[in-house]
């Protein structure tokens, strides 16, 4: 069984089969330029394996107000607290790529084709070579935001980024009787 550490360490240079995906995309396709302009910069910040390094990255190139909004499920954001919200959600994904991108040395990766699912998404495929020999698939979920594509999720192997930070959140929410402030202050430590 995969572990979350493992899945999350492999997001950084994972670029995977997209279930139930038609039609497909050129590989000039701008979706796939937007991915391979990622990957590198994801695979560079790997390679830093900084938290400053990632932070750049997931700032420029995640669409946080969609992962933001989906990670905290029914809860509500305190008003005015929006902004340092989604900070706080860009640096805990940093933080732990940062973290775990020392276990998980990436070798390389490769950006297959875009396909755009059921529910209309654009959906990038990669694989990602580790230097132990695995061979890992990643499917991008992305988003048209601001006049570009913006990366909303990723899956491996069944399991969701969004959905984990979701079920990571809203736990801890939970767990502090309801107060969204406390998750704040804890993921802008």
């Amino acid at each position: 069984m995969i572990s979350r550490r493992l899945f999350l360490a492999l997001i950084p240079a994972a670029l995977a089969p997209a279930a139930l995906a038609t039609p497909s995309l050129a590989e000039d396709h701008p979706s796939v330029v937007f991915m391979n302009k990622v990957g590198e910069e994801l695979l560079h910040a790997h390679r830093q394996g900084t938290t400053s390094a990632f932070l750049r990255v997931i700032q420029r190139y995640a669409d946080l107000d969609s992962i933001a909004t989906e990670s905290i499920g029914s809860y509500e954001v305190p008003d005015g607290q929006d902004s340092r919200y989604r900070h706080g959600v860009a640096a805990f994904i940093a933080r732990y790529m940062a973290d775990q991108s020392h276990s998980y040395p990436i070798a390389k990766f490769e950006i297959g084709e875009a396909t755009v699912d059921k529910d209309k998404n654009v959906v990038v495929e990669s694989k990602v070579y580790m230097m132990a020999g695995q061979v890992y698939s990643v499917s991008w979920k992305l988003n048209w935001a601001g006049g570009t594509y913006k990366i909303a999720d990723a899956r491996f192997l069944g399991f969701s980024m969004t959905g984990q930070e979701k079920s990571l959140f809203t736990s801890y929410i939970a767990k502090h009787d309801g107060d969204v402030n406390a998750l704040i202050v804890a993921l802008n430590r």
